[in-house]
């Protein structure tokens, strides 16, 4: 044996190489004896009226030849892996040959040979270029389809015959395993869902149909699987096809007629999935084959915002995300990567969370825009004013904040230090170091509040609103919007964490309403808001209409193949301090204005005097630093006119608004 054929035995690559080396010559084999088939059909058998000598006949078979494989080597055609060619492939076969026939038909025009009609040359390049694709369209087919039983033992001979490999009598066997699946929606999504299951043979999927409701597609096939109607889709259907899971591939289907379908489906027995980028969707994510998340089940449809305004003001600018490595602040920094940025300052008391949302735009972004993390709290004054002197920020969003409410219950001290005098630092070192734009994140929860985390939050909107009235520098903002799904303390995870303890799921009471919304819903209203802020603005969003936590949780234990009440209990198990039954409405058109976005409105307010605001903040600051959590509330309740008791407000629930719209 010689050095060379030991390195490629011992050489796994060097193998792979030879072999793909091997199967292009095979295929150059193929083709010439394709040609010589056309050439003795068109040359020799085919007499006519210019009937060639042999001499001839070895002269215009030797220059088309030159021809068609000179064009054929030089686009790189015998390079290609056939196995997966798709329309590309194909169309560079067709340009090739075509450029190849017309220098063949040059050539013979100008050289002092015999000629032939121009009809017979076309025929001869045509022919040879249909056997061509015949044979590789004739090959990919046996490569896909000897999986399938049928024809499975002749397609898998075909393969041998054009590889040289054989391929595994076990391959029927392994397709018995594969889980069955109809893809609902026959679009562009679902067919490429299909391709990549038909074309990779290590796939743990078969697509056996597809099921739409376009009339044109129905009783079709693709890539020789069925399009089946949805109206006539019933359960003896979906086990005549041997049906495991149903795959949602349909990204534009509203959330009411997901759930629509969803319940209908779960009824089969079938296990539902989705193919769609993730719920919680991160810097250069993809689609993929998942679970249906709950979010995607809401009862409400999604709000959208225009992009441009945001795009076009966060374009080239330096942004500073305080608690950028939260549940919001991460996904802000996500939404304002896409938007070109110069630089993403990320600011967090927490290591993990910025590090993580760091390193997730590093991979997705490499170094454009810029990304760096600080990690300080918004309470340590004289951290927080190195890090505006040493990056001076155009833009502040401002979502640092404690918003756990039984938490912060117990915790008053705590929570007026950082959320309001935390606020106060950021809203000042804004002004101070020229800040074009200073954003607040706020909540639904800052509205009548009944709990000390409602109150701190409803402090700091009144702090924006005054320093408006005095900012000769910076545009002052603050967003509010409701309870955030998926956001970390949010009653999604917490019912999850249930359901896979296997329950109870336990409600502080079946009454309870919220509005929700996504994180990125969240993260888009802040952005536009802050983008369209002229000053001292409070934005609300209209969040649609509320939703009963109750369903909500009957609903989460239904997506887990569980049934409420038998399989999973919910019980009761009291208020919690500081909880309502119901959040107030956001959206009162007595009390707001409405803006260019039909989605967003700015509440009536009043700013206070600066004065009277510098007596309140000094006498909460007494409160706080004196460590006693009575006298910090009642010093809250002080500064906050609306701060009411949650029984109050709970008394009043029979007869509100929002209780009754559910």
């Amino acid at each position: 044996m010689s050095k060379k054929d030991k390195c490629e035995k011992n050489n796994p690559t060097a193998k792979r190489a030879a072999r793909k080396y091997t199967v292009r010559w095979m295929l150059v084999l193929y083709d010439l004896i394709c040609f010589l088939l056309v050439d003795l059909l068109l040359l020799v058998m085919y007499g006519g009226y210019d009937k060639l000598e042999p001499i001839d006949i070895l002269i215009q078979s030797a220059l088309s030849l030159a021809c068609i494989f000179c064009a054929r080597f030089i686009a790189n055609i015998y390079s290609q892996i056939w196995r997966y060619g798709g329309i590309q492939s194909y169309i560079r076969l067709l340009i090739s040959d075509g450029l190849g026939c017309i220098l063949y038909v040059s050539l013979e025009l100008l050289l002092p040979i015999n000629k032939i009609s121009f009809a017979r040359m076309l025929s001869l390049c045509c022919m040879n270029l249909l056997l061509s694709m015949a044979i590789r369209m004739t090959y990919r087919y046996a490569y896909k389809c000897n999986r399938t039983r049928r024809l499975g033992k002749l397609l898998a001979i075909l393969v041998k015959i054009f590889t040289g490999r054989s391929i595994a009598d076990n391959k029927n066997d392994c397709n018995q395993n594969k889980t069955k699946i109809a893809i609902v929606g026959a679009g562009r999504v679902g067919v490429s869902l299909a391709e990549e299951m038909i074309n990779n043979a290590a796939a743990a999927y078969e697509p056996r149909c597809f099921i739409d409701v376009k009339s044109e597609k129905i009783g079709r096939q693709i890539h020789g699987i069925p399009v089946l109607p949805e109206e006539s889709i019933s359960f003896s259907v979906l086990a005549e096809y041997e049906i495991q899971e149903i795959v949602f591939a349909v990204p534009r289907m509203s959330a009411e007629g997901k759930r629509r379908l969803y319940e209908y489906y779960k009824q089969s027995g079938c296990r539902i999935k989705v193919y769609d980028y993730p719920t919680m969707r991160t810097a250069g994510s993809k689609r993929a084959l998942r679970d249906f998340d709950i979010e995607e089940l809401l009862f409400r449809k999604p709000v959208k915002f225009p992009e441009e305004l945001a795009k076009a003001y966060y374009c080239g600018r330096k942004v500073l995300i305080t608690g950028g490595g939260g549940s919001i602040g991460s996904e802000l920094c996500r939404q304002i990567a896409t938007m070109s940025p110069k630089q993403i300052i990320i600011l967090d008391i927490c290591e993990n969370g910025a590090y993580d949302i760091q390193q997730e735009l590093r991979i997705a972004y490499k170094n454009d825009p810029d990304v760096c993390v600080e990690i300080l709290s918004v309470c340590n004054r004289a951290a927080l004013e190195r890090v505006f002197e040493s990056y001076r920020p155009d833009i502040v969003l401002h979502a640092a904040a404690h918003k756990h409410v039984p938490l912060m219950e117990h915790n008053c001290c705590e929570a007026i230090e950082n959320n309001v005098f935390g606020t106060l630092n950021v809203v000042e070192l804004s002004e101070k170091y020229n800040a074009e734009r200073f954003i607040m994140v706020s909540t639904d929860k800052a509205v009548n509040p009944t709990n000390v985390m409602g109150a701190t939050k409803r402090m700091c909107e009144m702090i924006v609103q005054s320093r408006s009235t005095q900012s000769t520098s910076t545009i002052y903002s603050a967003t509010r919007f409701g309870n955030v799904l998926g956001s970390a303390g949010s009653v999604i995870p917490l019912f999850k964490r249930q359901i896979a303890a296997g329950g109870p799921i336990t409600l502080t009471d079946k009454r309870i309403i919220r509005y929700f919304m996504t994180i990125p819903e969240a993260s888009r209203l802040v952005l536009q808001s802050g983008a369209m802020a002229k000053n001292g603005e409070l934005f609300v969003l209209d969040m649609g209409k509320p939703v009963k936590i109750l369903k909500l949780a009957e609903n989460m234990i239904r997506l887990s193949g569980f049934e409420p009440y038998r399989d999973i209990d919910i019980v009761e198990i009291g208020l919690r301090p500081g909880e309502k039954l119901y959040e107030e409405l956001l959206i009162k058109s007595e009390t707001l204005d409405k803006t260019e976005d039909e989605k967003i409105f700015v509440e009536r307010d009043e700013p206070l005097p600066a004065a009277m605001l510098d007596g309140l903040l000094s006498d909460l600051r007494e409160a706080y630093e004196s460590g006693d959590e009575a006298r910090a509330k009642a010093a809250l309740k002080n500064a906050v006119p609306t701060f009411r008791s949650p029984d109050e407000i709970n008394a009043e629930a029979e007869r509100a608004e929002e209780m009754l719209s559910v």
